[in-house]
C-alpha cells in the first residue's frame, strides 16, 4: 500500500472559526492530544476510530462528529483505505462550554441536515469572497447542534453532563490548570507539586486517571495547538516553535507531526483547495 498524506489548512476571516483543517491520510495515527477549540468533523472518504474520554468511537457514514475542547482524543483510520475528512475548529463563541458534557456522551451526530450545512460550510470556507455566506452557514449549524444537544444536557438527578466531564475536582484540576498557565514558560513536575502540594508520582497518575492523558503529553498538545495557529500567522517554523515554549527544533518538528500529520513547514505551506 502507498502512504498517502493531503493536508491543507488555514484561518478564514469568519468569526468563530480558528482553524480549517482538511487531510487525506492512509496510515497516519493521532496520539491522546487535545484542543482548546471545538472540532467539528465529517469524513468524506473512508473512516476513523477515535478514542474519547475512554469510550471507542467511529464515524459511521453520513455523521458529524463534535469534539469537545479540552477532553482528550486520539484517531486512526479504521481500513487499510484510510480517511479524507474536513474539519473546522471554532471557538466557544459558536458553542458554549455547557455543552461539552453532551458532545462526550454522544460525539458522532446522524443528522441529515446537519452534515449538509457542514459542507456547504467548507465550500464557502474556501473563498475569501465568501466570509459573509459562511458566517451566515455558521449562525445555522451553531443552531442546530444546540438543538441535537440540549436534550442531553439534564440528566437524572438535575445534575448537568457537563459537570461531570467538563469540571474534575482535585490535584488533577488544580494541575491542569497550572499547564494552562504555564503552555510556553512550562513548569517542572517538583514545581508543580509543590505548588498543587501532592507527591509528584500521585500527581501524574491523578492526571492521567482523571483525564485519560498523561500530564507531558497534555502540555505538548497545547503547545503544537499554539504553534498551529502562529504558522497561520504567517511565523516561520523555527520562531513559531520557539514562541509556543520549545527551544529544539527537532523535538517540536517531532511532536507536531505526531500530533498533526505532517511537519509544520508543510502545514504552513499548504494552500487552500480549491471550490
Amino acid at each position: 500500500m502507498q502512504l498517502q498524506q493531503e493536508v491543507s489548512a488555514w484561518r478564514p476571516r469568519v468569526a468563530g472559526v480558528v482553524e480549517v483543517f482538511h487531510a487525506r491520510f492512509t496510515a497516519h495515527a493521532y496520539p491522546m492530544h487535545v484542543h482548546d477549540e471545538w472540532t467539528l468533523l465529517i469524513v468524506d472518504d473512508g473512516a476513523v476510530r477515535y478514542d474519547l474520554d475512554r469510550h471507542r468511537r467511529g464515524t459511521p457514514g453520513g455523521t458529524v462528529s463534535l469534539l469537545p475542547p479540552q477532553v482528550p482524543h486520539n484517531g486512526s483510520a479504521a481500513t487499510s483505505y484510510g480517511f479524507r475528512k474536513r474539519v473546522v475548529y471554532l471557538d466557544t463563541t459558536v458553542l458554549d462550554e455547557r455543552f461539552i458534557g453532551a458532545a462526550v456522551d454522544g460525539p458522532d451526530l446522524a443528522d441529515s441536515a446537519l452534515r449538509r450545512r457542514v459542507g456547504q460550510l467548507h465550500r464557502f470556507l474556501t473563498c475569501p469572497g465568501d466570509a459573509f455566506e459562511a458566517e451566515s452557514r455558521l449562525v445555522l449549524i451553531g443552531e442546530r447542534l444546540r438543538a441535537l444537544l440540549r436534550p442531553r444536557l439534564e440528566l437524572p438527578g438535575g445534575h448537568t453532563a457537563s459537570e461531570g466531564a467538563g469540571t474534575r475536582p482535585g490535584i488533577a484540576r488544580s494541575l491542569r490548570e497550572l499547564l494552562d498557565e504555564r503552555v510556553v514558560a512550562g513548569i517542572s513536575l517538583l514545581e508543580a507539586a509543590g505548588l498543587v502540594q501532592a507527591h509528584p508520582a500521585h500527581l501524574v497518575r491523578s492526571f492521567s486517571a482523571a483525564f485519560g492523558i498523561a500530564p507531558h503529553q497534555y502540555l505538548i498538545s497545547r503547545r503544537v495547538d499554539l504553534a498551529r495557529r502562529l504558522l497561520l500567522d504567517g511565523r516561520p517554523a523555527a520562531e513559531a516553535a520557539v514562541e509556543a515554549g520549545s527551544h529544539d527544533q527537532s523535538h517540536f518538528t517531532r511532536h507536531f507531526k505526531r500530533i498533526v500529520g505532517t511537519t509544520p513547514g508543510r502545514y504552513a505551506r499548504s494552500e487552500v483547495p480549491r471550490s
